[in-house]
């Protein structure tokens, strides 16, 4: 209940205190192609529920008719303006009416689109038992995602080798602990990521630690090493195409 009262208090005065900003970005994003300013995702929230995730539309109309749900920093896909509003993070303003209409929290697994929910292993599926969210662990872990995907043949295949085991190894860490003091703090390191984001991922480390993650989480959270192909949480396989089963898949990890 106290979660939800943050929700609904936070998203109402987020929504009136960017209402200057976003009216000018919708006009724009219109202006440039005369098409709807807004898209509505289809995202899948709590418990498998279906919803629609609102976002300013970074890209041209119909861009999701390509079938390719992760974006790279070089996606045609995307806009001069959308380009804009990507790399400053404002696409995802509306989705504080999402948190307002209890589809969304400001703090929760990212939602994702259906095709990757079904790719999920059973441990991962347990990511669907909290309300979805506008930031987490892993949005700061991995605000960069857009360039980790650059240049990649298949973006969709990249992040589902490279960022999609981290990403929910990280949601599951906070399903498990989470707390309103654990909210109130992804909210600040959000916040600082955008000033400094080598101070909130060593903020994200010290978290992790101390609600007693494994070395090798913490090591994985604050970008030490490369990334490398692995399997997701629940799988014994690296994912080796959009269809694959993480479990029967040929592949392991070294």
């Amino acid at each position: 209940m106290v979660k939800r009262s943050l929700d609904i208090a936070v998203s109402l005065i987020g929504l009136l205190l960017t209402l200057p900003i976003l009216l000018p970005l919708l006009l724009a994003i219109w202006w440039q192609d005369v098409h709807a300013p807004l898209y509505a995702s289809p995202r899948v929230g709590q418990g498998g529920r279906m919803f629609r995730m609102f976002k300013l539309r970074s890209m041209v109309a119909n861009a999701d008719a390509s079938g390719v749900d992760s974006t790279s920093a070089t996606d045609r896909r995307i806009t001069p303006i959308g380009g804009v509003i990507r790399r400053a993070k404002l696409d995802e303003l509306p989705q504080l009416w999402n948190v307002l209409k209890g589809e969304m929290s400001l703090v929760g697994p990212r939602p994702q689109v259906e095709r990757e929910v079904r790719l999920y292993t059973a441990q991962e599926r347990r990511l669907l038992d909290v309300r979805p969210g506008i930031t987490d662990l892993a949005s700061i872990v991995f605000a960069d995602l857009a360039e980790i995907l650059r240049d990649q043949p298949d973006a969709d295949l990249a992040y589902n080798q490279l960022v999609r085991p981290c990403k929910s190894l990280l949601g599951l860490f906070y399903v498990e602990h989470r707390s309103l003091a654990i909210d109130i703090a992804l909210i600040a390191l959000t916040a600082l990521a955008v000033v400094s984001r080598p101070l909130a991922l060593a903020g994200v480390q010290r978290m992790l630690r101390r609600f007693g993650a494994g070395e090798r989480l913490v090591a994985l959270a604050g970008r030490e090493h490369p990334l490398v192909p692995m399997p997701p949480p629940g799988g014994d396989r690296i994912v080796t195409s959009r269809n694959s089963n993480p479990m029967c898949e040929a592949g392991r990890t070294p």
